[in-house]
Parts: structure tokens; C-alpha cells; sequence
């Protein structure tokens, strides 16, 4: 017996058929499908995210010790090998897992092409710029300059 409604027709096309597909009916007509870029994306979130937590941890308890925040007392902190490598993971981390979070949102609600390109761009020169910087202090100061 078959179904001569409109409705199963249009429903048959998708389930049953020479062109069984597990895309949605949407996806079938715009043709747009995965950008094959999501888990490269998904790992750096999340190994950069476990750094994270292991380095903010590290100087969460580094400035919970620290005697002082005066400048010469700072200066002192970062002067060591040890601190120093480990203030530039910390930055290094921080402005990659950073920026991967940003692009998530522009990606997401910034609706407009050149607008969405734009927006990219500068969040990605931006995160560059802070966290080198950020690690030229570090470098600087580290090596007593």
C-alpha cells in the first residue's frame, strides 16, 4: 500500500530510497555541511583549558606567597628561571585559549561576512600583540635588563 499525501511523499524522499542521507532536509538544500575544523578547535579548548588550570593554580598560590606587591618585590618574583618559563606558559596559554574562545563568539553572533572577517582579524592581532608584550616583560625582566 502506498501513501499518496503530500506530506509522506516529502517525508519518504529523506528515510527511504536511493538518496538516504543522515543530513537534515536544511542542510540538504543550503549544502552546507561540517567544516571538518571542530575537533582541532575542541582539543586546543580543552588542553589549553587543563594548562590553564594547572598554571593558574601555580600562581594563584605564587601570589597567595608573595610577601609584597611593591614593584622591586614583583621584580624579584619574576627574576628566576623557574618563575619566568612559567609566567611565559601561563601567557602563552592564556592568549591562545583566549582568542579560541573569542573567535567562538564572533563566529557564532557576528552575523555579517566582512564584518565577521574584520572582527576576526583584530581579535587575533590583538591577542598576539597583549601576549607578546606580555612576554617581552617577562623575557626583559628575566634576563635583568
Amino acid at each position: 500500500m502506498v501513501c499518496n499525501d503530500p506530506c509522506c511523499r516529502l517525508h519518504s524522499r529523506f528515510l527511504v530510497g536511493a538518496h538516504m542521507s543522515l543530513r537534515t532536509p536544511l542542510g540538504q538544500v543550503l549544502g552546507q555541511g561540517s567544516a571538518k575544523d571542530g575537533t582541532g578547535h575542541f582539543w586546543g579548548q580543552r588542553v589549553s583549558g587543563m594548562a590553564l588550570l594547572v598554571l593558574g593554580l601555580w600562581f594563584a598560590y605564587s601570589m597567595a606567597t608573595i610577601p609584597g606587591f611593591s614593584h622591586s618585590e614583583a621584580l624579584a618574583f619574576i627574576a628566576p628561571p623557574l618563575n619566568a618559563v612559567l609566567l611565559l606558559l601561563l601567557v602563552a596559554s592564556l592568549g591562545y585559549h583566549s582568542n579560541l574562545g573569542v573567535q567562538v563568539v564572533i563566529e557564532d553572533y557576528v552575523h555579517g561576512h566582512a564584518t565577521k572577517l574584520v572582527s576576526l582579524i583584530l581579535s587575533r592581532f590583538a591577542h598576539t600583540f597583549l601576549a607578546v608584550a606580555a612576554a617581552y616583560g617577562i623575557i626583559k625582566i628575566g634576563l635583568g635588563a
